[in-house]
């Protein structure tokens, strides 16, 4: 459980966090906190430590920042929540799809507002940890790495043509992770309109600047 106190200096606040460099084509990475201190601590156990009943805390998060994503957007559209897939045989060491699980709980509030559809259609074919990797070599990593595996979710998917996609993840790091499961959904007709995540690494969250050079929107600001 979190304490009062690290509760209470959640900000709740979304915000844009374009990584630096910012990956080619990358749509706008909306997220709801800084990844360190309580939030790392949280996302971390939650992923690597077996400790599930964070998923609650860090989807409401993650809704947060959904919600930050869409909020210049028609709200009667309905919302297609695609998570980010698991590295092959992840969750099965896990027994639990920790990303899954966060977007699975952020729909359940965001549903309370709007229509919303977890759709989960993305696979990983498989890449090395990217931990202790910069930029380059993570978008190396990265790239092709990701894919719809079932023509008949691809189908399910476009008949929502009408909802706004949007790819949920934990963490935004250099941008290399979200911008492969972007490009998997444009390759079956699903372009996103925005990345969501939890938090963005402190030297991304709030600061730099966006593919056109513009300085990245701070805490509450919209989309340009």
């Amino acid at each position: 459980m979190l304490c009062p106190a690290c509760r209470g200096g959640l900000s709740r606040t979304p915000r844009v966090a374009w990584p630096s460099p910012v990956p080619a084509g990358l749509v706008t990475p909306w997220v709801a906190e800084s990844y360190e201190g309580a939030v790392r601590a949280l996302v971390v156990g939650h992923k690597d430590r077996g400790q599930w009943g964070h998923r609650r805390v860090l989807g409401a998060l993650l809704a947060d920042a959904v919600r930050g994503a869409v909020s210049d957007l028609e709200p009667d559209v309905p919302l297609l929540l695609v998570p980010v897939p698991s590295r092959p045989g992840a969750g099965r060491r896990r027994g639990y799809e920790a990303t899954a699980a966060l977007v699975r709980t952020a729909a359940r509030g965001l549903r309370r507002e709007r229509s919303v559809v977890l759709a989960p259609i993305l696979a990983s074919r498989g890449a090395a940890d990217q931990a202790g990797l910069d930029a380059g070599d993570r978008a190396t990593n990265m790239a092709g790495s990701m894919h719809c595996p079932s023509a008949a979710l691809a189908r399910a998917g476009r008949r929502r043509r009408a909802a706004y996609v949007v790819v949920c993840d934990d963490v935004v790091t250099t941008g290399s992770t979200a911008r492969e499961a972007q490009r998997a959904l444009e390759a079956v007709g699903l372009p996103p309109v925005a990345i969501a995540a939890v938090a963005a690494t402190r030297r991304r969250a709030g600061q730099g600047r966006g593919p056109r050079g513009d300085p990245t929107v701070g805490p509450g600001a919209r989309r340009g």
